[in-house]
Parts: C-alpha cells; sequence; structure tokens
C-alpha cells in the first residue's frame, strides 16, 4: 500500500533535503551553531540539574511490543578478580547486551525510510547487516547542547497524563507555550510531556506502550516553521498509537527522520522536569544530551541533564 498524497502534501512542505548541502548527515542539528549554545548557557540561573532518563535494567520498558528491542541483559564478566596475582589490586567487570533504542534514546536519521530513500535523499539499501547505516548513523551526532524548552501539555490541561487516544496538535503546543510563557526559537530541542510514561514507571509495561498518546501528523509543520534542531517526549511511540489516521504507521517518523532530518527521541522521563520547570517557573533550560557514537547505529541511547 502506498502513502496517501496527503503525505506526500505534507513532506513537500517539510522537506530539507539538500538545505544544508548534498553531503549532509546530520540535517536539523546544523541549527545548533554555537552562538546558540552561548545563548543556552545563558538561561541557567540556579544550576539545578534535572536527570531525563530511564535506568537501564533487565526489567525495562520493553514488553515485545517492537521486535528486537530487549532490554538490557546485564552480567558480571570478572568479580573482584586479582588479575596480577594473590594480593594486588582487583577489577570487577559487566558487560551488557541491549537494544539501542531499549530505553531513553534518540533515533537516527536511518531509523526510518519510506518510499526507499532514507534523509537527503540516500538509497535505504545503504543500511546493510555488514555497514549498518553507512549514512547518519548515530555516531555522525557528535553533540547535542543546546536550549532545551519542555512543553508540558499535560499540565497545561490540568492533567496527570493525557488519555490515550491523546493526538497531541500544533493547537496543543501553542496553548503549552503559552502556559508556560516560552516561546520556541530555531536551534532549540523541544520536549513535550503527556505523562503517558507515568504508566511505566509504575510498572505497568503493556498499557505505557499501547494505547499511547502522542504527536499529531498536523505536528511536523509546527515544528518545521519554527526551525526546531530537534524533539523528544515521554511515550514508547513517539507519535499517537494506534494511528490517527487509518492504516498510515509512523507518519510521523517519516516526516521528521526522512523528509526533515530532524532527530527524535522517546522514553525521556519528563516527571521531574515538570515539576522543577512549575517550581523554578521557567520552562527553558540548557539540555545535553548527546547519543552514545555507536557506528552505523540508527539510534543510540542517552541520559539527557537539563540544566535550570
Amino acid at each position: 500500500m502506498s502513502l496517501p498524497t496527503a503525505f506526500h502534501d505534507i513532506a513537500k512542505r517539510v522537506n530539507n533535503w539538500g538545505r544544508w548541502g548534498e553531503s549532509d548527515e546530520i540535517g536539523t542539528l546544523n541549527l545548533i551553531t554555537e552562538a546558540k549554545v552561548r545563548a543556552a548557557a545563558g538561561v541557567v540561573h540556579r544550576g539545578r540539574r534535572v536527570p531525563l532518563a530511564l535506568p537501564l535494567h533487565q526489567d525495562g520498558i520493553q514488553s515485545g511490543l517492537i521486535p528486537g528491542r530487549v532490554n538490557p541483559l546485564h552480567t558480571m564478566v570478572q568479580i573482584n578478580q586479582e588479575l596480577f596475582g594473590p594480593g594486588t589490586v582487583a577489577t570487577s567487570d559487566d558487560a551488557v547486551t541491549m537494544g539501542l533504542q531499549a530505553a531513553t534514546h534518540w533515533d537516527a536519521l536511518p531509523h526510518v525510510s519510506h518510499s526507499g530513500r532514507i534523509y537527503n535523499g540516500r538509497p535505504a539499501d545503504s543500511i546493510t547487516p555488514h555497514t549498518r547505516a553507512r549514512f547518519s548513523g548515530i555516531h555522525t551526532v557528535r553533540h547535542v547542547v543546546s536550549r532545551g524548552v519542555l512543553l508540558d501539555v499535560a499540565r497545561a490541561k490540568g492533567a496527570d497524563r493525557l488519555p490515550g487516544d491523546h493526538a497531541v496538535t500544533p493547537e496543543d503546543l501553542d496553548e503549552a507555550a503559552e502556559f508556560a510563557g516560552v516561546r520556541v526559537e530555531a536551534g532549540d530541542i523541544v520536549l513535550v510531556r503527556t505523562g503517558q510514561i507515568r504508566l511505566a514507571l509504575s510498572g505497568d509495561r503493556r498499557g505505557y506502550g499501547h494505547p499511547s498518546p502522542g504527536l499529531s501528523i498536523r505536528t511536523p509543520e509546527w515544528f518545521h516553521a519554527r526551525d526546531v534542531a530537534a524533539v523528544a517526549n515521554d511515550t514508547l511511540t513517539f507519535e499517537i498509537f494506534p494511528p490517527e489516521v487509518a492504516d498510515l504507521w509512523m507518519p510521523v517518523h517519516a516526516l521528521h527522520l526522512v523528509e526533515m532530518g530532524m532527530p527524535q527521541g522517546q522514553n525521556w522521563n519528563l516527571e521531574e522536569l515538570s515539576t522543577a520547570c512549575a517550581e523554578e517557573r521557567s520552562h527553558a533550560f540548557l539540555l545535553c544530551a548527546t547519543p552514545e557514537p555507536f557506528l552505523g547505529g540508527t539510534g543510540g541511547p542517552v541520559a539527557p541533564v537539563a540544566v535550570l
């Protein structure tokens, strides 16, 4: 089944192919300039640090809904081993097997393709078992530091958590920005809180994944118009799931990653940040969120920190 005309119409309006040159691999992260980072550092007032990552453990958020995304299997490979003989210094080491998108992560641009293409018009078959993602792999995202903005859609609506069938619209984003007294600017990283992760934190992994509130197919144009550098939220699926348009699966992924070249993040724990922003009366902060540089990875785990 081919993608509908309405999808392709939006794709044309948000397309960034060639905007930063034919060889570009990082898309909208180009919008995070040195001047932007200097300005982002200026929003820090107290130095209050808020971690946004879920813990990595074997009983994590993955429930099998997404094949291949395994929770971290953490094993000890040596424990207090005296490598250089009895009475010498002893070391302990461990190893992990996990899906790169098992918990809090960024999606790299080649995570999704459509119509045989990934970002900047490159062929989708450039992703292979041996080369992995030849272009725009997560390792090309060398640093993600910018002004972060929390759009607390749930709190703006007076809710702890949005209903599972709530598609976050441009109007919701405008409402949350007005509620926060903040204006989204070029190069910002936008964090959208739905409250959905409260289910995961309570142990309801199944409920966390489905049904899930998330971004509407109408929101990519909102982010594109404001030159947002990246967007992340507190859900497993990122966009509304099941989809708002019947049989149109993952359209927001395709518009962000393929057409715009805009990284997106999932499973970010925004609960403590929601409280902190309300207490500080500021929804803008310095955000440090560089992923682990797995060569050719189509995603990468991240331990983001917001500094207010």
